[in-house]
């Protein structure tokens, strides 16, 4: 397992990609962005491949990518690698989609009888270009045990949920429900401080040793808000996105979230607003400017 593909080289899957090079895999990348392209290439890392040819030369292809769709597109479409590969290649899927997608990859996959794990995570760019990610992965414990050196390349908390192809996504959906609800808390939070006149460095470090802390708070404040730039780490679209799938899955266990509705009620309207292609954190500036103060 020392050939790897590597396709989507976005915010993520660039310093992820770039974390194996530097664990001297040979790594072929490709991506729809050129320039993403480049700074792969610049990192030693192989391009210009066709899937068809990537399919022939790797042993594991990883895949890191935006939406379901785009997903869906690259493991099941008519070029898609499900379709491509033979048993002997492993197919690794690192995005945050629908879990109905993971559990459609996995039967198909089945079908050719190549292996497939559904490995989404947590830590945001920074955790990727620090390789400090967290790894949550659903499938088989063989297949997770075979492609183990290529997660702890990438990541320092690697964890195996269980057999169930969508496990790791569940688990990351439930993850990011409590960051909506964190970042909205402190974008509230916050905005009521200021209007208090508070300072906001000082309550920072008042709050970072109170039961108020946490480490939302301590991201969108300190990497966004502080410096008023909102520059995406994360952007709030994703997030809503990935509340928009915890809620679904809510609903296919029959499960009634009502202040999870509230809560992406929010965050759907700060994306028609136009803020999400910014930071998460720009909540906080979203209710700032937009808040009615109670006469």
């Amino acid at each position: 397992m020392k050939k790897i593909g590597f396709i989507g080289l976005g915010n993520m899957g660039l310093p992820m990609s770039q974390s194996l090079l530097l664990s001297n895999f040979t790594v072929y990348g490709m991506d729809l962005n050129k320039e993403a392209e480049m700074s792969f290439h610049q990192s030693g890392g192989t391009i210009g491949v066709s899937i068809e040819t990537m399919v022939k030369q790797c042993d594991v292809i990883l895949t890191s990518l935006p939406s379901s769709q785009a997903v869906e597109e690259v493991f099941l479409g008519e070029k898609g690698l499900v379709y491509l590969v033979d048993s002997a290649v492993m197919l690794i899927d690192t995005s945050t989609v629908a879990p109905e997608l993971n559990i459609r990859i996995e039967e198909a996959a089945k079908k050719k009888g190549v292996d497939f794990l559904a490995a989404p995570v947590s830590g945001g760019v920074i955790g990727a270009v620090n390789r400090t990610l967290t790894f949550m992965v659903g499938g088989s414990k063989n297949v997770f045990d075979k492609a183990r050196p290529l997660f702890d390349a990438m990541g320092e908390n690697i964890f195996h949920v269980n057999d169930q192809i969508d496990s790791g996504t569940n688990t990351k959906l439930i993850n990011n429900l409590l960051i909506g609800f964190y970042t909205a808390g402190v974008s509230e939070a916050l905005h009521l401080a200021k209007n208090s006149n508070l300072d906001l460095e000082r309550l920072f470090e008042m709050l970072n040793v109170s039961y108020g802390q946490s480490r939302i708070y301590e991201r969108n404040y300190k990497s966004f808000i502080a410096n008023d730039n909102y520059e995406p780490g994360f952007a709030l679209e994703l997030l809503r996105k990935d509340l928009g799938f915890a809620l679904g899955l809510a609903a296919k266990n029959d499960l009634e979230l009502p202040i999870s509705k509230i809560l992406f009620d929010l965050y759907e309207e700060a994306v028609e607003n136009g803020y999400g292609d910014k930071d998460m954190s720009i909540l906080y500036k979203k209710i700032s400017e937009q808040a009615t103060k109670i006469l």
